[in-house]
């Protein structure tokens, strides 16, 4: 059968009448309710680009009467077409007394509930919602129109099924807010009970906040009133007043969804801001209010179930298809590639405020795009990636294998096409960018460069789907390295995901890794009320630290720390830095038993095996973590460093025979010495081992199996490998790793997740954590020290500066680290030098006598002396203080 519409305006006018919770479909599109009736221009057909009609254009009175659909002008064959001629009926179905009647041609076999299909697709009146009446009895779904006895020319009723009243209070305000919006496209001067937005909110706070499906179907009576169409016809009024309550009711719509309903709720309003979003996009798809709709729809999908078609949406939460999505995702990619070559050719193009309005612009825009193009690209990604995990990334172009993906060819290939234009266009991005930096051109500091991150993170995501994509990927992440480097430091942030970059080292170097680990510790902050305070001794520096650390809650050292010693005035950063390294001295002390130096490297410290010859070690432990993590944290430097052992233990990693050479010398050259051996010695049993090893514990020593029943296994060639593996294991990781647990949970305190304390140092490479907790190991430069050097009362050129550094360059190495330590309170400088210290030095002019010695303030790096009247006379002054039992630290806040 088939069926025509003469009129693109029937369908919506007939849905848009639907409004009383009890009215037939018999008084749709009837002349006599005229305030519904002008919103039959507003609705076009599917591809009638001509078909806006204005809001306050009077419908054609002819078609008002009599509409007749007439299968004849069906511009495609139907079925009826290959019928048999004495099978072949014309009827005709009335929809209402006085308004539309569908000339139907059908086959007498076809049955009942596929003429309500047709009607449905024709009309938009669901089939659940009509009846049709023959001779006084509805026709039954199963039944042929032959078994109704429908012979040609012959008249149907249609009329429509009572409404429920489920929500009898959301039809009556849906009814009257569509009615106040048609008096007002028709110019009407009047004065409502309620305003429409009160009307919206009178709706929007009688939807049921605990009952999920009952939310549904009340919103869904917004839907059926054909509330979105109407609002977007006022919208689209050329009175600027109810252009005015349009927008402002839409917002509303938009802004109270999200503060009035729970979120379990707003879901369920996902497709009517797809409903106005659908609306308003064939208007101007750069309209401010079109671009809210997209960008809060593109908030909401991220939490809604997608699938393919509309007849697999069975839950609640499945509430779009993936080709409702498809199009919002085309146009953001589209204005991204766009924006990433305006980015390209505007990066030299500052210096006058016109440039610089019009960069700010569009960093704005693209910042908003991005958010946009991640939150639609999410479901997306996500259905696809149903399809990778079942077969494995996709080739393409799919070609015969796009058989093994059916469901969703389409939009593999589409977003496939999406991933190679816009990492094109984020070479050239990077190119540039480059250049800049180089100083070829343009700043280093372009509106649109802290969107870059955003942008790769998504492709990185994208290339996961396809063959070959992800190694494309990081290519170009490397070639671009010095780029992407530049963009980690610049514009990473806390609340961003960096695991995706953390995870490729070879795309980063040690200051973008260092930077990003430190964003996984809380931000350091200087207000007094959130500083934990502390009040130490110095003859029991680590028993009293322990009290104030280990037994605080883990958030109260997040803020900061107030450190000052007993007896003493000085407070501020420089005693906190101070108390940072003598607490770290006693924790890696030996003689308190907690941890071991390497043989070959003495700066390096494992877990003390024997450690728990103290009954509070696992404490002191997990004490340590702590105190590590916040060195950290303040970017104080403490002269220790952690063995490869210890490192990989804490990143949860294996650990190799290479990795216990500095722990363990002699234990690794003779595992080295085992495995090098001739296999045919080792199998000859001359070594004499077996799966057992020798443990020397308070002068006794006894034997433990490497394995069950190792004191009976032989290493031999074909078991060696495993004998030294598991010898490693019983060395290093069986005795310590109740210690390693509890130093691991210490540092997972300080961090902002605990669950990143392993990836913290897998992110990390051994030698960055060495330059991030002892800092450089070059001598100091005194060059580099008076280069960072500022003047308080004295000049340059002044004798004293002059005698100052010529005394500082004539000093032995420990002098000058002690001297820095009295100015500072800083042990070991950064890896970069003076230049990783903030603030710069300075040197001040005391007004004291000559006798007083030198004195400083550590937080506030000064130093201040009185001009000595001769050099000899600096240099005593100078070598009183540069004495290691001298105290260290006069700073104030």
């Amino acid at each position: 059968m088939s069926l025509v519409e003469t009129s693109s305006i029937d369908c919506v006018h007939q849905r848009l009448d639907r409004l009383s919770s009890k009215r037939k479909l018999d008084d749709y599109s009837s002349p006599a309710d005229d305030d519904f009736s002008d919103l039959v221009s507003f609705r076009m057909r599917k591809f009638d680009q001509n078909a806006f009609v204005s809001c306050n254009s009077p419908p054609d009175s002819h078609l008002e009467r009599h509409r007749v659909v007439d299968a004849r002008s069906c511009p495609s064959s139907c079925s009826a077409e290959s019928a048999r001629p004495d099978s072949r009926l014309q009827f005709f179905v009335r929809m209402i007394s006085e308004g539309n009647t569908l000339v139907i041609h059908a086959n007498s076999d076809d049955t009942v509930e596929s003429l309500h299909h047709r009607i449905q697709s024709i009309t938009g009146i669901p089939v659940m919602e009509q009846r049709l009446i023959y001779r006084g009895k509805q026709l039954q779904w199963e039944q042929s129109l032959a078994e109704c006895s429908i012979q040609n020319d012959a008249g149907l009723q249609l009329v429509g099924r009572m409404r429920s009243t489920e929500h009898p209070a959301a039809w009556r305000v849906a009814s009257e807010m569509v009615s106040t919006i048609c008096r007002l496209c028709r110019g009407e001067t009047f004065r409502p009970l309620k305003n429409i937005k009160s009307q919206l909110l009178e709706f929007l706070m009688l939807t049921p906040k605990d009952d999920t499906e009952s939310a549904a179907g009340h919103l869904q009576v917004f839907m059926s009133s054909s509330a979105p169409s109407a609002l977007v016809m006022l919208y689209m009024s050329p009175t600027k007043s109810n252009k005015e309550t349009a927008d402002d009711t839409i917002r509303q719509f938009l802004n109270s969804s999200r503060n009035l309903l729970p979120k379990s709720v707003q879901i369920q309003c996902v497709p009517i801001v797809l409903e106005f979003c659908k609306l308003l996009s064939r208007t101007d798809h750069e309209d401010p209010l079109y671009l809210t709709c997209r960008s809060t729809l593109g908030s909401l999908v991220e939490n809604v179930g997608v699938v393919r078609a509309s007849r697999y949406c069975h839950n609640s939460k499945t509430l779009i298809v993936v080709k409702e999505i498809l199009p919002f995702v085309s146009e953001l990619a589209s204005s991204l590639s766009k924006s990433l070559i305006s980015s390209m050719e505007s990066a030299g193009s500052t210096g006058n405020s016109l440039n610089d309005g019009r960069n700010l612009i569009a960093g704005h825009t693209l910042a908003n795009d991005v958010r946009d193009f991640t939150a639609f690209l999410h479901p997306v990604r996500s259905v696809i990636m149903e399809q990778v995990s079942f077969h494995g990334p996709i080739s393409i172009p799919l070609g015969e294998r796009g058989s093994t993906n059916p469901w969703y060819g389409e939009e593999i290939e589409f977003l496939h096409g999406i991933f190679i234009d816009l990492l094109t266009k984020m070479d050239g991005c990077l190119h540039k960018m480059e250049q800049c930096l180089a100083g070829e051109g343009g700043v280093d500091h372009h509106t649109v460069w802290p969107q870059y991150l955003a942008v790769l993170k998504e492709l990185n995501s994208i290339s996961k789907l396809y063959h070959g994509a992800e190694e494309e990927f990081w290519t170009f992440m490397r070639r671009r390295k010095i780029a992407v480097c530049s963009l980690m430091i610049r514009y990473a942030k806390r609340s961003d995901d960096h695991s995706w970059l953390l995870e490729h080292k070879d795309v980063t170097d040690f200051e973008s890794r260092r930077h990003l680990a430190m964003m996984m510790f809380p931000e350091v902050k200087e207000d007094y009320e959130e500083l934990h305070e502390m009040l130490i001794d110095r003859s029991q520096l680590l028993a009293e630290s322990f009290e104030y650390i280990a037994r605080a809650e883990r958030e109260s050292l997040h803020g900061g720390l107030f450190m000052e010693f007993k007896n003493e005035e000085a407070t501020g950063p420089g005693v906190l830095r101070e108390w940072f390294f003598l607490v770290c001295q006693e924790i890696f002390n030996p003689q308190n038993a907690l941890f071991v130096a390497c043989p070959n490297d003495r700066r390096r410290f494992f877990p003390n095996p024997a450690s728990e010859v103290d009954p509070m070690h696992l404490q002191y432990f997990r004490f340590s973590g702590r105190v590590i993590a916040l060195a950290l944290m303040h970017k104080v430097q403490v002269g220790v460093v952690f063995d490869r052992v210890f490192f990989l233990q804490l990143a949860g990693m294996d650990i190799s025979l290479e990795d216990i050479q500095d722990a363990d010398p002699l234990l690794y050259t003779s595992c080295k010495q085992i495995l090098d051996m001739d296999a045919e010695f080792m199998d000859s049993d001359a070594l004499g081992l077996t799966f057992v090893r020798e443990i020397e514990e308070l002068g006794s020593r006894r034997v433990v199996e490497l394995c069950p029943g190792g004191k009976n296994v032989i290493v031999n060639s074909k078991n060696g490998d495993e004998y030294v593996y598991l010898l490693i294991r019983h060395r290093f990781v069986t005795p310590t790793s109740e210690q390693v647990a509890q130093f691991a949970g210490g540092f997972a305190d300080i961090l902002c997740n605990q669950k990143l304390q392993k990836f913290f140092f897998q992110s990390l490479e051994l030698e960055d954590l060495d330059w991030m907790l002892y800092g450089s190991e070059s001598a100091i430069c005194v060059d580099d020290w008076k280069a960072h050097t500022e003047y308080n009362g004295y000049k340059e050129t002044d004798p004293q500066i002059f005698w100052f550094w010529k005394i500082v360059g004539e000093m032995s190495a420990e002098q000058r680290k002690i001297l820095l330590f009295f100015w500072t309170s800083v042990k070991y400088l950064p890896v970069e030098g003076f230049g990783g210290l903030a603030p710069r030095l300075y040197i001040y002019k005391s007004s004291e006598p000559c006798v007083r010695l030198p004195s400083s303030h550590t937080c506030f790096y000064r130093l201040s002396f009185p001009p000595y009247p001769s050099m000899a006379i600096m240099e005593d002054r100078l070598r009183i203080i540069t004495q290691e039992h001298v105290g260290c630290s006069f700073g104030t806040w």
